[in-house]
């Protein structure tokens, strides 16, 4: 196989699937895609070697003159476990969980307030790859931070701790991290002023800790000496996903948009919108909401997370799914099902009742990812009449939904998609009305989201070539 001169192969290395993608600069056009089976938990290579074989490649194709351009981006192994730990659970805390999934971090758990010894335990038993410390605005609280980093400082928890809290803490938090021997990060704070956000600079140390520390940890070492490793793989679907809504100086954005990205370890939402309230008598509450926001599901996998995924969707809801899908006397052991999914990860569906499997856990995740993802309003009755509080973002009037990753761009689409859309039945939550249903056909936003670093105008005619009707 044989593409043109100015070429760039992008590679992600997936929860379930390493999967390849060479691109044509000159057309722009996708040349050739293909995926293999992750092998996170023996070598990452394995599966490398597998995908680019079905190309006709070798991993010494990757060392020669071919790609002009080699990048790469990461979920293996869960992605990036992050632990955040701050003081009010609807400011700081908050604050940094999105500074922390903004930078393409999967968040395990947000502490608030001072740390509890028990908490410490909990925090050491999920293993985390780094830990976010914020707390205090600037000339606020200091003694949460402070505390907490202490906490910190005396556990046996080896990992990165990157601080961003409190300015006038900084120093103090510094040096009791590194008198327990801490890697630790200062930034500047992601609350500087009360409801105001400052994740930007967070979130690119926490991007630069994934690149220093977390590639050798999920074994990416060797492959790191092949391609560029820029980042993980939900950061390059939000850079894509903003791409495509605002577009380039030459290439015009598709406006407001919501991204379901469904894959087998999690389900993130992507919204590039202002989310701003719709209605007169709507008050918006609490932080403000970025208008590039990311959500991650972590319970809401159909491979590796398909137990949790039936735990918190219910088996009932699961059961009826499947029997919309093949009749209402059909049946199927959803626990079993569930499990046999988490333990195969790259099991593939070959009949109708294991299409029907996928389709059900598919549209379940898609729902309770969404709702988690949009915001909600609550009738308010006052003296001067009654109104609304709306908490999070309104996407009521967003233009497109997009559904990538492998359960929705190789089964149903439409059908899966469904599940986004608002319902009258409850109509609290401000889900899309109205929305034209795309999908991303050739899999390719995460790809695009690398490419754009280099070549921004050639990766949304990419993208934008790859969209195709729901």
């Amino acid at each position: 196989m044989r593409g043109g001169s100015l070429e760039a192969c992008l590679i992600d290395f997936g929860s379930t699937f390493t999967k390849v993608i060479i691109v044509d600069l000159e057309k722009p056009r996708i040349l050739a895609r293909s995926r293999a089976v992750s092998t996170v938990d023996t070598n990452v290579m394995i599966g490398l070697k597998n995908a680019l074989a079905q190309l006709g490649l070798s991993i010494e194709s990757l060392r020669g003159p071919r790609f002009q351009h080699k990048y790469s981006c990461s979920s293996a192994a869960g992605g990036l476990k992050m632990i955040v730990i701050g003081l009010v659970p609807e400011l700081t805390a908050l604050a940094g969980k999105r500074a922390a999934l903004g930078a393409g971090a999967k968040v395990q758990k947000t502490y608030s307030y001072e740390l509890t010894p028990t908490e410490m335990e909990q925090i050491a038993n999920h293993s985390p790859d780094v830990i976010l410390l914020v707390g205090g605005t600037d000339g606020g609280d200091r003694k949460t931070i402070t505390h907490n980093a202490n906490i910190l400082a005396k556990s046996l928890i080896d990992v990165p701790i990157v601080a961003a809290g409190n300015k006038e803490a900084s120093e103090t938090v510094k040096r009791i991290l590194e008198s327990g021997k801490k890697h630790a990060v200062i930034t500047e704070n992601v609350m500087p002023e009360l409801g105001e956000l400052n994740t930007e600079p967070a979130k690119e140390i926490i991007r630069n800790v994934f690149m220093e520390r977390i590639i050798h940890a999920k074994g990416l070492s060797e492959a790191k000496d092949l391609v560029e490793i820029l980042m993980p793989t939900p950061a390059a679907t939000l850079i894509a996903a903003k791409l495509l809504a605002d577009g380039t100086e030459g290439e015009k954005g598709l406006g407001e948009i919501l991204v379901v990205e469904m894959g087998g370890a999690t389900t993130n939402v992507y919204s590039i919108a202002t989310g701003k309230p719709s209605g007169s008598r709507v008050i918006w509450k609490g932080l403000k909401e970025p208008y590039a926001k990311r959500t991650v599901e972590g319970d809401l996998g159909v491979r590796v997370s398909a137990v949790s995924l039936v735990e918190a969707a219910g088996r009932k809801l699961i059961l009826d799914e499947f029997r919309q899908e093949l009749g209402n006397d059909a049946s199927v052991e959803v626990d079993k099902e569930a499990e046999f999914l988490s333990t195969h990860i790259g099991a593939i569906p070959s009949n109708p009742e294991e299409f029907a499997m996928d389709t059900s856990l598919a549209r379940a995740g898609v729902r309770l990812a969404v709702e988690r993802h949009v915001g909600s309003v609550k009738e308010v009755f006052s003296p001067a009449g009654h109104f609304y509080l709306q908490v999070g973002k309104d996407l009521t009037n967003v233009k497109y939904v997009i559904g990538t990753g492998g359960p929705i761009v190789y089964e149903n689409a439409r059908h899966i998609l469904a599940e986004t859309l608002f319902d009258e039945t409850n109509p609290l939550l401000l889900k899309p009305k109205n929305p034209e249903l795309l999908v991303d056909g050739h899999y390719v936003f995460w790809a695009m989201g690398l490419l754009s670093q280099v070549a921004p105008g050639e990766a949304i005619q990419i993208m934008k070539s790859s969209l195709k009707p729901a």
